[in-house]
């Protein structure tokens, strides 16, 4: 693999276009357009403020750029250098701005969440949606994006509604049976809608497109609940990750679970693999002894990970009970591209990431870092996951084996998140206010 030279960017401020051919990067209050292939710079353009937030329009043609702090929003226009457009709440203020699916709508959410404006670049027609609920996830559109729903409160209830984003006109309006709706997302064929209750009450709700409660699901009381959820790509899983540091899976005809993954302190299973990072350097003629040279066509490189024999205790962290937010519990979950893998991390295991067969319903593999996990993302085109631990090193994942490689770049470069390219050849590593580019050496792969 190959690395780019190193970039500025700020506020992890840093996206590829839909259609993969531009990286925009913002740079305190200017936004800067690359062509993606030369890394040579296309557009520059001088925002009013520091940018909070900054998204590319569905058809890669405009991008919005909001700065929270002064209730603004500018757009610009790629084809257009000299076309912009300027959004102001004024005093009821900012603090969410995004794209609709058409890429030709803006929804901004004022202070205190008192309603959403949505803005219309063609006519400049302007519409309110009032009470939109504050809350961890309350706003989802459908993969096609023909629909939204939004998640209201009113009267101390819980409310969602369902619109149809070409005019924005109100297709169906239910309460939920939750006590305080945290977040709601559509599954990725568009036919079901799941909303799940705050983190004090486990409680997960299916619905129909028309508003009907296809299931709950409970899986115990009295205790902290949910803390993530997410589909898989095929829409036959629903995975939930709760405070008792287990993923419960629901199936897709049922609605009910058809396995529990946890997450314990010792791996007995014996066809799980255990990677464990080393960093220590080997002299010359102990390679191989402490080192696993992969040699599959996906990574063609010297790792830095043993395989451990079981069984293996992980270790873990344990929280303090009397502190708000503790850190404990399942709190990311992706799935591969393929449905075929499911990737987990729990809070009180923080240097580990666990990798689950989902066709076996079975532990895969398990990575324990050196240093905390801080992101990781799958591989859009094939079962290859990606991850940093705000180190200057990029580890990779397949099903052949496990590598770690160092980012070659001056001034102590970290990698504190990243970002996969849709073609899957290349990667975005985000430091703390610098970027650069992992190209994957796509020959190889297809050999």
């Amino acid at each position: 693999m190959n690395f780019s030279e190193v970039f500025k960017q700020s506020n992890q401020l840093c996206k590829v276009s839909p259609d993969g051919r531009y990286l925009a990067t913002c740079v305190q209050y200017r936004l800067v357009v690359r062509d993606m292939s030369t890394l040579q710079i296309l557009q520059l353009y001088t925002c009013l403020d520091q940018i909070s937030h900054m998204d590319w329009s569905s058809d890669s043609l405009y991008i919005l750029c909001a700065m929270y702090k002064r209730g603004l929003v500018q757009v610009w226009s790629l084809e257009q250098p000299d076309w912009h457009c300027k959004i102001d709440e004024g005093s009821i203020g900012l603090v969410s701005s995004r794209w609709s699916p058409d890429g030709r709508h803006i929804l901004n959410t004022t202070e205190f969440h008192l309603r959403i404006t949505v803005w219309s670049l063609c006519t400049k027609a302007v519409s309110y949606i009032k009470y939109p609920k504050a809350c961890q996830k309350g706003i989802d559109f459908s993969k096609d994006g023909c629909y939204m729903a939004l998640a209201e409160r009113r009267d101390c209830k819980d409310y969602v509604s369902v619109f149809v984003c070409d005019d924005w006109h109100l297709l169906r309006h239910f309460e939920t049976e939750t006590q305080d709706l945290a977040g709601l997302e559509w599954s990725p064929n568009g036919c079901v809608l799941a909303v799940w209750d705050s983190s004090l009450e486990y409680k997960v709700l299916l619905y129909s497109l028309d508003g009907r409660m296809l299931t709950t699901y409970s899986a115990y009381e009295w205790s902290l609940g949910v803390k993530s959820v997410t589909w898989s790509p095929s829409s036959q899983f629903l995975a939930i990750g709760s405070y008792d540091e287990k993923v419960r899976i629901l199936n897709h005809i049922t609605w009910k679970k058809i396995a529990q993954f946890e997450h314990p302190g010792t791996i007995n299973n014996t066809k799980a693999v255990v990677y464990k990072e080393v960093e220590r350097r080997p002299a010359s003629e102990d390679l191989s002894l402490h080192n696993i040279t992969v040699g599959s066509s996906l990574f063609n490189t010297q790792s830095k990970y043993e395989i451990c024999p079981l069984p293996v205790q992980i270790p873990f962290v344990k929280p303090d009970p009397d502190r708000a937010n503790p850190k404990i519990g399942v709190s990311a979950l992706a799935f591969s591209s393929d449905s075929h893998y499911l990737a987990t991390k729990n809070d009180n295991m923080a240097t580990a990431v666990w990798v689950w067969d989902m066709q076996k319903m079975s532990l895969e593999a398990v990575l324990e870092q050196t240093s905390a996990i801080r992101c990781f993302q799958w591989d859009p085109r094939r079962p290859r996951l990606a991850l940093c631990t705000a180190n200057a090193k990029l580890y990779l994942w397949s099903p052949a084996g496990c590598v770690s490689v160092q980012v070659p770049s001056e001034g102590g470069f970290q990698v504190h998140s990243l970002s996969w390219h849709s073609s899957g050849d290349s990667l975005i590593l985000l430091g703390k206010e610098q970027l650069c580019l992992c190209y994957m050496d796509t020959n190889q792969e297809d050999k």
